[in-house]
């Protein structure tokens, strides 16, 4: 078990901070697994209420380690490693408590998509938000587009998938991706009050009121997922993206053929 990411219960209210600050957070193989099994252990706490997902040092997550990319040896096939992974994250489905992300510093790629799956995100002032998978020759795969998508509507989604350019809190605030911003200083004590509240209001009440809130959206995230899966498999194995990696390797223009 990694220490870079851990689970802490207090009372009604449990908090998973992403412990790997000296790299803004980014998650490897070790921390995934440690997020799933925490989610199983919540899954078996329903005295707790609220979970509040936070990030240690000056960024909440930055997305991927790529230094960590292809250091687990594993037999398993790209596709089966990609459904590990989305079976693992749509365990947030399956809970009843509400998840609150405290957004700061770089909120990136992959995990970027893991906050748009949990209930609510309050941003600290400064916090920059990119899906940036495009410029890297992958397509984001986590279902956060799907989320996106209901949130901003495509021109958005397009413009933030297709050039991976850096969206500001300011504009993240305008178009509903965050719910609130405030001074980094106020971050924790904002998010701990917005627990507190879920986890005093009637149980039944939330869990309801979270379930409507839900089957407006969980049923086309996961659609898209399931054609994350499909494409991202199909992009690996393309020949641009064999194209994009040698050409990166051999630090000369690519020539892309469209397949």
């Amino acid at each position: 078990m990694t220490d870079r990411i851990t689970l802490e219960i207090e009372g009604a209210i449990a908090t998973i901070t992403n412990r790997n600050p000296e790299k803004h957070n980014a998650f490897d193989d070790e921390m995934d697994f440690a997020l799933f099994d925490f989610l199983d252990e919540l899954k078996a706490k329903p005295e707790v209420r609220a979970v509040i997902w936070q990030g240690e040092g000056k960024s909440w997550s930055s997305g991927r380690d790529v230094g960590s990319i292809g250091v687990q040896k594993t037999e398993l096939t790209h596709h089966q490693l990609m459904t590990r992974g989305l079976r693992g994250i749509q365990k947030l489905w399956d809970l009843d408590q509400v998840f609150l992300v405290a957004c700061k510093g770089w909120v990136m790629g992959g995990s970027f998509q893991r906050a748009l799956l949990c209930d609510i995100r309050i941003a600290a002032e400064g916090t920059r938000f990119r899906l940036p998978e495009v410029t890297h020759g992958v397509i984001p795969d986590t279902g956060g587009v799907g989320v996106l998508h209901a949130i901003c509507g495509p021109g958005v989604v397009s413009d933030l998938v297709l050039t991976g350019r850096i969206m500001q809190v300011e504009e993240a605030l305008a178009h509903g991706i965050v719910s609130r911003v405030v001074a980094p200083d106020d971050l924790e004590a904002t998010v701990r009050e917005a627990a507190e509240q879920i986890a005093a209001s009637p149980a039944v009440t939330v869990k309801m009121a979270r379930t409507v809130i839900r089957h407006l959206s969980i049923p086309a995230v996961r659609q898209s997922m399931e054609d994350e899966l499909i494409y991202q498999t199909f992009v690996n194995k393309s020949d641009d993206f064999a194209e994009f990696r040698a050409a990166r390797a051999e630090e000369r223009t690519p020539n892309y053929k469209g397949s």
